[in-house]
């Protein structure tokens, strides 16, 4: 079970180091760093205790001066993992083409850290770096007219969106390029078997098979959003 003041202490203090032992070889920012890599080549749900401490060569009591326990090191690891939100100031085009690179970027991390999907979800103390994201989201939306409650709602929304489309890439598998080209893949053949039932879904999947470039979901719910919150923007304006 997490210890939600333990958590807060461990993304924002500066944790106790273990009074005795091998002070140089081991550390929590080397424990976490391991557990990432090995959550990223076999997936969080094989990560132990006991199998990182293996990995490191120290003994699981060991793990457990730095850390109380996988539900601790879990949210140290998803802070790590989206690393720092990327910075904007340099983005010309207003809010929407700031918030269209921090989506990307969001897609890029989530597609590096596919675990990541499953991690951040419900309730939970956020580190510096996911409130640095937070922040980051919000100050594109600065000066648009919307208030703090629709500026919070917009990037849940983006958010959300991003991360629907990873998870879908998760599940469809690491070695395809997009969402829509495992669909596919897998959707040929039932259709053609069953294009008369089912018309208008053969004609749609067929139309996205042959269509080239980038991510067109995401990059199609991404301008759609944008679209909504300009009219928006737009409406406060006026």
């Amino acid at each position: 079970m997490v210890t939600q003041p333990r958590t807060a202490e461990l993304l924002w203090g500066s944790p106790d180091r273990p009074k005795r032992g091998p002070k140089p070889a081991l550390s929590l920012e080397r424990i976490v760093a391991t557990a990432i890599s090995m959550a990223d080549a076999e997936g969080l749900a094989t990560l132990s205790m006991q199998r990182l401490a293996e990995d490191l060569g120290f003994t699981k009591m060991s793990l457990y001066r730095y850390t109380p326990g996988k539900a601790e090191l879990t949210a140290l690891m998803l802070d790590a993992a989206l690393g720092p939100a990327p910075d904007l100031s340099e983005i010309d085009g207003g809010w929407r083409a700031a918030l269209h690179e921090w989506a990307l970027s969001m897609w890029a991390g989530l597609r590096r850290h596919p675990w990541v999907v499953d991690v951040a979800v419900g309730p939970r103390v956020m580190g510096p770096n996911e409130l640095g994201w937070l922040e980051t989201g919000l100050s594109a939306l600065s000066g648009t007219g919307l208030t703090g409650g629709e500026r919070l709602d917009s990037v849940v929304l983006i958010t959300g969106h991003v991360r629907s489309l990873a998870q879908q890439s998760t599940a469809a598998g690491a070695e395809t390029d997009t969402p829509e080209k495992a669909l596919n893949a897998i959707m040929t053949g039932i259709l053609t078997d069953n294009a008369e039932r089912f018309p208008e879904a053969a004609a749609a999947f067929a139309s996205a098979s042959s269509s080239s470039g980038q991510d067109d979901a995401l990059e199609f719910g991404l301008a759609r959003i944008f679209d909504g919150l300009a009219a928006l923007v737009a409406e406060r304006a006026e």
